[in-house]
């Protein structure tokens, strides 16, 4: 079973350019194949009167916790690029806690047996 998954692109005080557009889906795409995604919302804003002025906003909706990701830069690719880094890393380091766990939990005895009193 094909799950869909919705992006939201949503452009402040900027104007959508098609190639930069395309190329955040498919970043989010590729991250899509890791973990499931059945929502993101970006958006990309551009504050003139503040330094850096470009700011990138994502919003991953996810089984589980949802991901956020917030950066600013002085080009909007690496404002964006900056956000989804920090995606990844908290992605892979939730991936880390949950292999841990999974491994501590084989490495202890299934069941423990309690000492019976009544023998």
């Amino acid at each position: 079973m094909i799950k869909t998954m919705r992006i939201n692109l949503k452009h402040l005080n900027l104007r959508s350019q098609d190639r930069l557009d395309h190329w955040i889906e498919e970043q989010i795409l590729q991250l899509g194949e890791s973990r499931q995604i059945d929502e993101a919302n970006v958006r990309l804003e551009c504050r003139s009167e503040s330094s850096p002025p470009f700011s990138a906003h994502i919003h991953l909706v996810t089984p589980g916790p949802d991901l956020f990701a917030e950066s600013s830069d002085h080009t909007m690719r690496a404002a964006f690029n900056k956000a989804f880094a920090h995606l990844r890393e908290s992605i892979s380091s939730r991936t880390g806690k949950r292999l841990r766990r999974l491994k501590s939990n084989l490495s202890s005895p299934a069941a423990k047996t309690r000492s019976s009193r009544w023998l």
